[in-house]
């Protein structure tokens, strides 16, 4: 008897923030990121420079949660939320944990676009969402094995969610999206009229 199965699943963990802890304030958030990149003239400087489009922390800011109570609350539930993760995605930690790495602002505005990239030398890779004004960006998910296919001929466009090259998640402010950092991702073309604002982290095995 014949039989198809799933296999090498690529897992995407979605969840509110408020789904583990208390709820947060989007608005303070939102305040709080507006505060920092106003007054963080490196990470003015390095966007500049490197023609990053609006602005992040990334290459500036090291210390977010020791800096701001906010992003110190904010840690502790994405603790709690990776923690989930990992117990669903079953991975052996030999007794050892996954931990903070970096964590960073994105303020993207209009016509502002994040290229495909992956989060090397992290375990788990998410975003937090502050800001998601009507038109603004999904985050854009690539099938690990596309640069494989070679002469494979494209996916029908009604192919079931899991056979498809590429998958769109659309968020919600106070939402966290999750996923294994090898998983290679991207920001399309911010159409809306405001910024999209989000906070985006990495954890590694320590």
């Amino acid at each position: 008897m014949s039989s198809i199965e799933s296999l090498f699943v690529t897992r995407i963990y979605r969840a509110a923030l408020a789904e583990q802890g208390k709820p947060m304030d989007t608005s303070d958030l939102e305040a709080s990121c507006w505060s920092i990149a106003q007054d963080d003239e490196a990470g003015q400087n390095w966007c500049d420079e490197n023609g990053y489009p609006g602005y992040t922390s990334y290459a500036s800011l090291t210390d977010l949660p020791y800096r701001f109570p906010i992003f110190k609350d904010l840690v502790k539930v994405l603790n709690k939320h990776v923690r989930i993760f990992a117990k669903d995605l079953e991975l052996d930690l030999d007794g050892r944990k996954l931990v903070l790495e970096d964590i960073w602002i994105n303020i993207l505005p209009t016509g502002g676009v994040h290229t495909s990239h992956i989060h090397p030398h992290s375990v788990i890779s998410g975003t937090t969402y502050v800001a998601v004004p009507d038109g603004a960006s999904a985050i854009k998910f690539e099938d690990p094995r596309l640069q494989m296919m070679m002469a494979a001929p494209p996916r029908l466009k009604s192919a079931r969610r899991e056979l498809q090259s590429f998958h769109y998640q659309q968020p919600a402010p106070g939402d966290v999206l999750l996923w294994e950092s090898w998983l290679r991702h991207e920001v399309p073309v911010n159409m809306a009229e405001d910024e999209r604002i989000s906070v985006s982290f990495n954890y590694a095995w320590a």
